[in-house]
C-alpha cells in the first residue's frame, strides 16, 4: 500500500496560508485559555498538597472538619503534650504548640472584603513550621497586640504593611513584620501571640494543638493515645493529610477549567473541520488523481487526518507559548479564593507545570483528530469518476 509523502501535507498547509493561520490561531487561543484556568486550579491545589509535615500531628476535637470547628480546653493541652510519641526539644520540653484560629473580615486593596485567618501560636509554633521565614520587620512580642502578616495577604488587603495598624471592629493590632511560607497554607494567614489573642477574643481555650513526632511509629502511638484516652475526646490527624483533605476547594475551579476547555474545544473542532472540508473541496482533482495513481482510500484518510493533527499541533504549541507568557506576565501576582472548609481566603499564585503543558498539547491533538476525521472520510471515499466530473 502506497503512503502519501508527508511533504505533500506540509506543502498544502502553506498553500492555504490564511485559513491555516486562522485555524492555528483559534486552536492556540483555546489551549491558552484552558491552560490558564487549569493553572489556577493547580496553584490552589499546591497550597494544600505542599503544606504540612508527615511528622506533625494536628490535634482537633473529635469529628471536626477544620480548626474553626474544633475546640480544646486549657486543661486538655498538658494531657496532650505528655502523651507517648511527642518529640522533646533540647530542654526536654514537648515540641507542641496550642493554637487559636479566628476569621477576620478585612477590606481588600482593590475593593470589597473577604475573610482572613488570624492564627495565635505559641513560641514553638514557629519551630514546627521550619519553611516559614521573616521577609520584613521582626517577630511579634507576646502580649503586645502585634501581628506578622504573610506576604500574600499583605499584597491583597489594606492596612497590612509593616508599621500600619490592622483594624477589626474594636480590635487593633500593629503590623510588625511580614513572612513567607513558600506557597503553603500559612501564606493565607496572619499570626500573633496565642495568649494575647485568647484575651482579645475572650476565649476559654484553643482551636488545636500541633505536635511533632520523631518518626512514623511514634506518630501512630501518639494518634492511638489520643483516640483511646476518655478524658480528651480528641483525635489526631497527620498535618499533611489534614491539608490534603482540603484540596476539595480546588475541585470546582478544575471542573470549570475542564468545562470551559471542552466547550471551546468543540468550537475549535468545528473550526478545524471547516478548514479541512474546504481543503477537500479545493483539492478534489488532486484526490482523484491520487486515487488513479494507486493510492488507497486508507492512505488518503490517514493523510488528511495527519494534516489536521499537524495543524492542531502547531496551534497547541503556540497555545502553550501564549499560556506561559500569560502566566508569567499577566497572571504573575497572587490571587485568592474561598476555602470552603474554613470560609476564609486562600492566597495562591497561578502555577503552570510541564504536565499541564503536555496536557495542552494532547488536548490540541485530540481537537485535530476529531476535527479532521469526517472531512478525511469524505476525501477518502469520494468516487474517482464523481470527483473528476465535479472539476469539469
Amino acid at each position: 500500500m502506497l503512503g502519501i509523502p508527508l511533504k505533500y501535507n506540509v506543502r498544502n498547509l502553506f498553500v492555504r496560508k490564511v485559513t491555516t493561520s486562522l485555524t492555528v490561531a483559534g486552536i492556540a487561543l483555546v489551549v491558552m485559555v484552558f491552560l490558564c484556568v487549569m493553572a489556577l486550579g493547580e496553584g490552589l491545589t499546591r497550597v494544600f498538597t505542599a503544606s504540612g509535615s508527615d511528622r506533625n500531628v494536628l490535634v482537633l476535637r473529635q469529628n471536626s472538619q477544620s480548626e474553626l470547628q474544633s475546640g480544646i480546653t486549657r486543661d486538655q493541652v498538658p494531657l496532650v503534650e505528655t502523651l507517648p510519641g511527642v518529640e522533646k526539644d533540647a530542654d526536654g520540653k514537648p515540641l507542641a504548640s496550642a493554637e487559636l484560629v479566628v476569621v477576620l473580615n478585612l477590606e481588600k486593596r482593590e475593593g470589597g472584603s473577604s475573610n482572613v485567618t488570624i492564627r495565635g501560636v505559641e513560641e514553638k509554633g514557629w519551630k514546627l513550621r521550619p519553611g516559614i521565614r521573616l521577609t520584613e520587620g521582626r517577630m511579634f512580642s507576646p502580649g503586645a497586640s502585634e501581628v506578622i502578616v504573610s506576604d500574600g495577604v499583605s499584597r491583597r488587603f489594606k492596612d497590612t504593611n509593616v508599621g500600619e495598624e490592622l483594624h477589626f471592629g474594636a480590635y487593633r493590632w500593629k503590623v510588625v513584620g511580614h513572612f513567607d511560607a513558600g506557597g503553603t497554607a500559612p501564606d493565607s494567614e496572619i499570626w500573633t501571640d496565642v495568649e494575647g489573642m485568647i484575651n482579645t477574643f475572650k476565649r476559654n481555650g484553643y482551636s488545636s494543638v500541633l505536635a511533632r513526632t520523631p518518626d512514623r511509629a511514634a506518630r501512630d502511638l501518639f494518634v492511638a493515645g489520643l483516640s483511646s484516652d476518655p478524658r480528651l475526646a480528641l483525635e489526631g490527624k497527620v498535618e499533611r493529610t489534614y491539608y490534603d483533605e482540603q484540596t476539595a476547594t480546588a475541585a470546582p475551579i478544575k471542573f470549570l477549567g475542564l468545562f470551559v476547555g471542552v466547550v471551546m474545544a468543540i468550537g475549535a473542532c468545528f473550526g478545524a473541520m471547516n478548514t479541512m472540508y474546504a481543503a477537500v473541496s479545493s483539492r478534489t482533482r488532486e484526490i482523484a488523481t491520487l486515487r488513479a495513481l494507486g493510492f488507497s482510500r486508507l492512505s488518503i484518510l490517514a493523510s488528511f487526518i495527519l494534516e489536521s493533527v499537524f495543524l492542531s499541533l502547531l496551534g497547541g504549541l503556540l497555545g502553550c507559548v501564549l499560556g506561559v507568557l500569560a502566566v508569567k506576565l499577566a497572571l504573575s501576582g497572587v490571587t485568592g479564593t474561598t476555602n470552603f472548609a474554613t470560609f476564609s481566603e486562600v492566597v495562591f499564585a497561578f502555577r503552570l507545570t510541564p504536565a499541564l503543558l503536555l496536557t495542552g498539547v494532547v488536548f490540541s491533538l485530540a481537537m485535530g483528530f476529531f476535527g479532521g476525521l469526517f472531512p478525511a472520510g469524505r476525501a477518502a471515499f469520494t468516487k474517482i469518476t464523481q470527483a473528476l466530473r465535479q472539476v469539469g
